[in-house]
C-alpha cells in the first residue's frame, strides 16, 4: 500500500508530464471550473482597503502557480509561496512567475503567513483505505492552521456526489465532518460554502477572531 504522499506525487507528476501547464495538468477539467474554484478559496480574505500592504498567501498543493495568475488577474499584490511534491512542476512555476512569486518542493508550510489555501490536495486517494486517507486530510488542516496567522481555506470533493458518477479511486468527503471537526478545533468562524454548482465544496476559516470572546 502507498502513502497518501506518495500516491498524491504520482498521479499528479504523470498528469503534468501529460499535458503541462494547463488545467488538466493538475487534473482539474476546464479552466472555467479551476478559476470558480480559486474564487470560492478567496472569500476567505476579506475586502482590502486601497493602498493595503501586501498580504501573505502559502498555497499548499500548488501546481503550476495557477492560483498566482488567478491573483494578479484580480489586481491584488500578495507575497505568495506555491508549494508542491512534483519537482517539475516547481522548476515550471518559478520559470515562468519569475519574481512574481516564490515556489519550493515540500508536503508542508514551511513559513507562516496570513492565509494558506489548499485546492485539489484531497482528491485522488488511488488505493490508500479510506480512514488513512481522512487522517492525511486532517494532518494537512493541521499544518494550513498552524502556519496561518488570520484564517485559511480548502477545497474537496464531496460525498453529495452523484453515485454514479463517483470513482473508486478518488476522496468523496463528508462537507458536515470536516465543517464540525474545523469549527471543534481551528476557529469559531468557519464558513461551508457548498452553492457554485460544482461536485465539491469550499470550507474556510477565519481565525481574527478569539475562541475567548464571550457570544452574543
Amino acid at each position: 500500500m502507498t502513502t497518501p504522499i506518495e500516491t498524491t506525487h504520482a498521479y499528479y507528476k504523470e498528469k503534468f508530464l501529460a499535458h503541462g501547464m494547463v488545467p488538466q495538468g493538475v487534473d482539474w477539467g476546464t479552466a472555467l471550473a479551476q478559476n470558480i474554484r480559486f474564487d470560492q478559496l478567496l472569500k476567505l480574505v476579506p475586502p482590502r482597503p486601497a493602498n493595503s500592504p501586501p498580504l501573505s498567501l502559502n498555497d499548499l498543493g500548488c501546481g503550476y502557480g495557477a492560483l498566482l495568475d488567478h491573483l494578479h488577474a484580480k489586481g491584488w499584490e500578495v507575497d505568495y509561496l506555491g508549494i508542491d511534491l512534483v519537482p517539475a512542476m516547481v522548476e515550471a512555476a518559478q520559470l515562468r512567475q519569475g519574481s512574481r512569486g516564490h515556489f519550493v518542493v515540500g508536503k508542508s508550510c514551511p513559513r507562516l503567513a496570513d492565509y494558506a489555501v489548499a485546492s485539489g490536495l484531497f482528491n485522488v486517494r488511488g488505493n490508500v483505505p479510506k480512514d488513512h486517507w481522512q487522517q492525511f486530510v486532517v494532518s494537512v488542516l493541521d499544518d494550513l492552521h498552524a502556519n496561518s496567522r488570520l484564517g485559511f481555506a480548502f477545497n474537496a470533493l464531496t460525498g453529495y456526489s452523484d453515485p454514479d458518477r463517483m470513482r473508486p479511486d478518488l476522496y468523496y468527503a463528508d462537507p458536515l465532518w470536516l465543517f464540525d471537526w474545523c469549527k471543534r478545533k481551528y476557529a469559531r468562524n468557519v464558513a461551508l460554502l457548498h452553492d457554485y454548482d460544482l461536485y465539491d465544496f469550499t470550507i474556510i476559516v477565519r481565525k481574527d477572531a478569539a475562541f475567548s470572546e464571550p457570544a452574543d
